[in-house]
């Protein structure tokens, strides 16, 4: 059984909560255990919170959940690169699956709502992965 750390972000719950609701989901139907959740502020926060699991010797995979939306400035793009190089790094730095659960940037809200889907996509990346490179330990 693979073991899974969630990381959720909590800004934009209304969406995460729901993408947190369907990872989850993900997980137990596919058999998947999940050991320990966090809950950061942003997508940006994400990557440390994905590293602390990371190092985890109980912890096979991470997958990240979260949302970020357009508004009246470039800010949402610099979260979303930064989020996800953050995330990039620490998968190759604990060379342990992370996977990026993060809609957005660029999207409205109703995009965002119409995307929960994201939180089972990070968590069947993240078991895949697992399930790919554990002949290549």
């Amino acid at each position: 059984m693979v073991a899974l750390g969630l990381v959720v972000a909590r800004f934009n719950r209304e969406v995460t909560e729901r993408m947190e609701a369907a990872a989850r989901e993900a997980a137990a139907e596919a058999g998947c255990d999940v050991v320990e959740t966090l809950h950061v502020p942003g997508a940006y926060d994400a990557p440390l919170a994905a590293d602390r699991l990371a190092r985890r010797d109980d912890v096979d995979a991470v997958a990240v959940v979260g949302a970020i939306h357009g508004g009246d400035t470039d800010h949402d793009q610099v979260i979303g690169h930064a989020a996800a190089q953050g995330l990039t790094d620490v998968s190759l730095d604990r060379d342990t699956p992370v996977t990026l659960g993060v809609s957005g940037p660029g999207m409205s809200m109703d995009e965002a709502r119409a995307r929960v889907e994201v939180g089972t996509h990070a968590v069947e990346s993240a078991l895949a992965l697992v399930d790919e490179l554990e002949d290549y330990e």
